[in-house]
């Protein structure tokens, strides 16, 4: 992955981290701003992993759809600086009260732009690829949806413990 790509991966990661982030610190006007600079920073290297993933995800859900393995591509399917470019645009679309509709359009223009290299490396049909893609996208955002909830479920048990 080119060092374009993974500052460009960040920056996704920021933005969107930031419209998760930022509207729960406009209602929390107790938030300390270097706290809301830690999770925003921690925020955005959590998602620009997490983007960096589908790719490999959607590859790897491709190889278990394939009935044999692909002889001589050693190459999974990778980012691109076109391909991410897109996600840039997550941090107006991710805030609440200006669009999760957009949001999710936007994810899914972003996915459909994975489909056809997945599927020119791998071999299979528009629509299969679009399935893995699909899955892979879904599974990490349910897992990354899952590990925030461990986590304000960790904190609001923590703070408990402080007030008591």
């Amino acid at each position: 992955m080119s060092p374009v790509v993974v500052v460009l991966l960040l920056f996704a990661g920021l933005s969107e981290a930031a419209g998760r982030i930022l509207p729960l610190v406009a209602r929390r006007p107790s938030v300390s701003r270097s706290h809301a600079i830690r999770l925003l920073l921690f925020g955005a290297m959590v998602e620009g992993a997490v983007f960096a993933l589908w790719p490999l995800a959607a590859w790897t859900l491709a190889e278990l759809v394939l009935p044999a393995p692909l002889p001589g591509v050693a190459a999974a399917l990778t980012w691109t600086p076109g391909l991410v470019a897109p996600l840039l645009l997550a941090a107006v679309l991710a805030f609440p009260l200006l669009g999760p509709l957009l949001h999710l359009l936007l994810l899914v223009g972003v996915g459909a732009g994975l489909v056809a290299p997945l599927a020119a490396t791998t071999g299979l049909g528009w629509w299969a690829a679009a399935g893995c893609v699909a899955i892979a996208g879904v599974g990490l955002a349910a897992t990354v949806d899952a590990v925030r909830r461990l986590v304000m479920k960790i904190n609001a048990a923590w703070a408990r413990e402080l007030i008591t």
